[in-house]
């Protein structure tokens, strides 16, 4: 099984996204800082991924940490989630684990842990966090693949596999479950520029689990649709607001208005954490934007003047309206999505799957 994160028990390991597919290479972060430099600097990417890296980030700043009180380290723990949330800002599933350890961290220490009590229950809580999202990831996938018709010609954007999260996938996750049942002819995989986390890293999956693949041009989508190519497009999300309306990698909003034009069946595949409820729309996620240097170049080599400006935001939002419906561990949710406050222990209840 592919696994982007692992823990090591004094130390985290990643699997160097940037390297491939040319190379695998294996990161080794000892401190909390480290893992910031990895989240930002794509070495682990994938909305879920970020989340049980950070987690274990605070792990690791609870080991450095020379406290000798329960509050010293709370103090030294609440510089590291700082940190770790300042390295990314779209992905909620980042800031949803850091919460998650911090809440830990804090309950512990009201309750008279001592530091080592607290650093010791920490390092589980990631664990926990890595285990679940397996578990949410094989269950995604089980009800995904039932969306999937037999023979489907499935277009995919970006990486939403077992490198975007604990070792599944998501929207690869539902790809990977209906390949196993025997449903799927051929996944359509967008380049995804100006990073090209499709044709590095979602084909490199492909390959290496046999599932059939074609790699293609972000701009080839509209022209497979129109010629009756595409049974279904699936992709993952890095948050989800209460009505529905999702961010994912910059280029999902265009391929929904093609679906929506062409009638092709529109999916998001994301866990539960995922999901915003905080956010009522769309309008207020932040998207993040990167280094226009990252337009100008393909593959690390130039490809437009140093000179010209480029505008590289690395996210887009899809409205809810253009959205089929969207699959999580908890089954198939069907629009009107309506994600209020309630909706992180259980609201709203999902939809029986079916496409």
């Amino acid at each position: 099984m592919i696994a982007p994160v692992r823990w090591a028990g004094d130390r985290m390991l990643l699997l160097d996204q940037t390297r491939l597919p040319a190379e695998e290479v294996t990161r080794e972060c000892r401190r909390w800082e480290e893992v910031a430099d990895a989240i930002r600097t794509l070495v682990v990417r994938g909305a879920p991924a970020i989340g049980v890296a950070a987690a274990f980030g605070v792990v690791l700043a609870a080991r450095a940490s020379a406290a000798a009180t329960a509050d010293g380290l709370l103090a030294d723990l609440e510089t590291a989630i700082k940190g770790l949330a300042a390295t990314r800002p779209t992905a909620v599933n980042l800031f949803w684990a850091l919460e998650r350890m911090r809440r830990v961290a804090h309950e512990l220490a009201a309750r008279g842990a001592p530091p080592d009590a607290l650093r010791a229950r920490l390092a589980r809580e990631a664990e926990a966090i890595l285990a679940e999202d397996l578990a949410a990831n094989r269950a995604l996938g089980a009800h995904g693949a039932a969306l999937v018709p037999p023979g489907a010609r499935i277009l995919t954007h970006c990486n939403a596999g077992a490198l975007a999260t604990a070792g599944y996938g998501t929207a690869l996750g539902v790809i990977r479950t209906a390949h196993a049942q025997g449903k799927v002819a051929l996944v359509w995989v967008d380049e995804t520029r100006p990073v090209l986390q499709g044709a590095r890293l979602t084909a490199w999956e492909c390959a290496r689990e046999g599932i059939p693949h074609r790699l293609v041009a972000d701009a080839a989508a509209g022209a497979l649709m129109a010629r009756g190519l595409v049974d279904l497009v699936i992709t993952g999300a890095d948050r989800i607001a209460a009505n529905g309306d999702t961010a994912n990698k910059i280029g999902t909003y265009a391929l929904a208005v093609l679906a929506r034009h062409h009638g092709v069946p529109f999916y998001v595949a994301a866990p539960w954490s995922t999901i915003d409820p905080t956010l009522p729309s769309g309008r207020e996620i932040p998207i993040e934007e990167r280094d226009p240097a990252e337009v100008r170049a393909l593959g690390g080599r130039p490809v437009a003047p140093a000179e010209s400006p480029a505008y590289n935001p690395a996210f887009d939002v899809t409205p809810a309206e253009l959205i089929t419906a969207i699959v999580t561990e908890r089954g198939v949710v069907r629009p009107p999505y309506r994600f209020g406050p309630a909706a992180t222990p259980g609201d709203p209840a999902p939809a029986p799957a079916g496409r």
